[in-house]
């Protein structure tokens, strides 16, 4: 039987490997990161990511985070290339190819077409004087940190730096764009991640559905409204349909003592709660739920360039719907 404290502690060895690693690579990062950055913003196609084994999958990762955070890019497998799909490198992109040796034969033909079309080629291996280096225009020399294995036979620190190195510049390309968490959405409109970055005005409702009524509209047709439309309160507007106030069900309780006598003005609540409808689905329910001090189960939604004028309602149960919190 295993020795749970020995693999604790090879588990913890390879970690702390790995981040030492991490660390070098930090220190060490400097002018041809940037210049890497450069050449990429300076494209007017994709970025195509390249790489053979360990280096491919990591290759897969580095592109579908920079298709997702505004720099659009795919991932092309060398050997495939090499049998029609270089067809997928056009002028104008840009070719990052990761190769821990920068020696690996199945990249050959993809760095020969990038030096026939003229098309700019970043090249990250841990070899500054390999082939790949030697071709690309942009070099990224990885730390030379061994492997994790204790043998330099198994990639682990070499494909942890590059997976790394990968974030970075997406990021570094992201900050320059100012590619924002609703642009982000965009690219992720499924799933959990989708959901929490939904705007207002993607659940909230619209037109006749929203519940509003004058200041001087009789609480008998008030409260008919709020039945009608279901969410449990009505918006009070005035003569030019600005938002003065809203009329709830705690509104409803304390006016009972003649309630039908009394108009939605007599009653209700001034200076309501709002949401804008470009603020964060997440954002309307984090108030709903009382960050603002109280619990509601809905919004009015107006939009602060129009000051007052209602755009739509949001209730709760349309953010838990989507899938929000």
């Amino acid at each position: 039987m295993a020795d749970p404290a020995k693999l604790i502690a090879a588990g913890k060895r390879v970690i702390a490997d790995e981040a030492a690693a991490l660390a070098r690579l930090e220190a060490t990062l400097g002018d041809s990161f940037a210049a890497a950055i450069e050449l990429i913003l300076a494209a007017n196609g994709r970025v195509i990511v390249s790489g053979m084994g360990k280096s491919g999958h990591i290759a897969r990762k580095i592109a579908a985070t920079f298709a997702s955070t505004g720099t659009p890019a795919h991932f092309v497998h060398p050997a495939e290339a090499s049998h029609g799909d270089m067809g997928m490198l056009a002028v104008g992109d840009v070719v990052l190819v990761l190769s821990n040796s920068g020696e690996t034969p199945e990249l050959a033909d993809v760095v020969a077409h990038t030096r026939r079309f003229q098309i700019p080629l970043i090249g990250v291996a841990s070899k500054a004087d390999s082939t790949l280096m030697r071709q690309a225009d942009v070099q990224i020399v990885l730390p030379d940190q061994g492997e994790a294995c204790g043998t330099s036979v198994v990639p682990t620190n070499s494909t942890t730096m590059t997976l790394a190195l990968g974030d970075a510049m997406a990021i570094a390309l992201m900050q320059h764009r100012a590619f924002t968490p609703e642009n982000f959405r965009d690219f992720h409109p499924g799933g959990k991640l989708g959901a929490r970055l939904s705007k207002v005005r993607d659940l909230m409702h619209a037109g006749d559905a929203i519940p509003l009524a004058g200041l001087e509209t009789p609480m008998s047709d008030a409260l008919l409204t709020i039945s009608q439309k279901g969410f449990g309160m009505v918006g009070v507007v005035d003569d030019d349909h600005h938002l003065i106030g809203i009329v709830t069900d705690g509104d409803l309780r304390r006016n009972m003592a003649g309630l039908l006598d009394k108009t939605a003005g007599d009653v209700m609540t001034r200076a309501p709660e709002t949401i804008a409808p470009d603020a964060l689905a997440e954002e309307a329910l984090a108030i709903m739920n009382g960050s603002h001090g109280r619990k509601m189960t809905c919004l009015l939604v107006v939009d602060p360039k129009r000051p007052g004028k209602v755009e739509g309602i949001l209730h709760v149960h349309d953010c838990l719907r989507a899938g929000v919190g």
